[in-house]
């Protein structure tokens, strides 16, 4: 509970200001990426702290129940702040749609020169987390998860390839791209393990099997 409340600090008071200072002025990006998962070496180690249990019920579960995307400061939202942060030579209109840039997308491989061929996945579902012990939280704190700029749970992938993702966990869907999958696991055993939700065996296998291999 004490890494779940500081979690909520940070992200109340230090995720606007942590994006701000990544992103330049000017349109450009100074990361073009989610913030750096744990190395495999701690990610085993939160692994192994995670809960295992079957995933609870889906009843009750809502996208509405998780806010997003919310205002980010300068008349940007999360997707917009996201598509600046992941992509490169990114301009924005005064809306703070992005008009042109190149994002190349993790999980395929695959560049693309327009906004709208992009999703902004949340590497663990919103499902998958009510499921798996955000259904017991507040609305604020699943706002906090759906729009989390802190650790590596947003990211700007192919739409069609977040698409087929849907809500499964690494039991049943891996990124295209192999090369990939180390950082992944990484990813998501980080928003697991802060967020103190739970995985159930088979997600636990398989995640262990991929940072085994690290």
């Amino acid at each position: 509970m004490a890494r779940l409340y500081a979690r909520r600090v940070l992200v109340a008071a230090g995720s606007s200001v942590a994006l701000i200072g990544t992103l330049v002025l000017n349109g450009q990006t100074a990361q073009a990426a989610p913030p750096s998962p744990p190395s495999a070496a701690t990610a085993r180690t939160y692994l192994a702290e995670i809960t295992e249990q079957p995933e609870g019920s889906g009843d009750g579960y809502s996208r509405a129940k998780f806010p997003h995307w919310i205002d980010q400061g300068d008349n940007c939202n999360t997707r917009e702040v996201v598509l600046q942060r992941d992509g490169t030579d990114v301009q924005t209109d005064d809306d703070c749609a992005a008009v042109s840039g190149t994002w190349v997308s993790a999980y395929d491989g695959a560049t693309w020169t327009e906004a709208s061929k992009l999703d902004i996945d949340h590497v663990v579902p919103l499902s998958e987390a009510w499921k798996s012990g955000a259904s017991k939280w507040t609305t604020a704190h699943r706002r906090e998860f759906a729009n989390d700029l802190t650790h590596a749970q947003l990211i700007a992938v192919t739409n069609s390839v977040n698409r087929a993702k849907g809500d499964k966990d690494p039991a049943k869907w891996l990124p295209p791209k192999t090369s990939y999958h180390c950082e992944y696991a990484r990813m998501w055993v980080w928003v697991k393990h802060v967020y103190d939700l739970t995985a159930d065996s088979a997600e636990k296998a398989a995640l262990k099997k991929i940072l085994d291999a690290c």
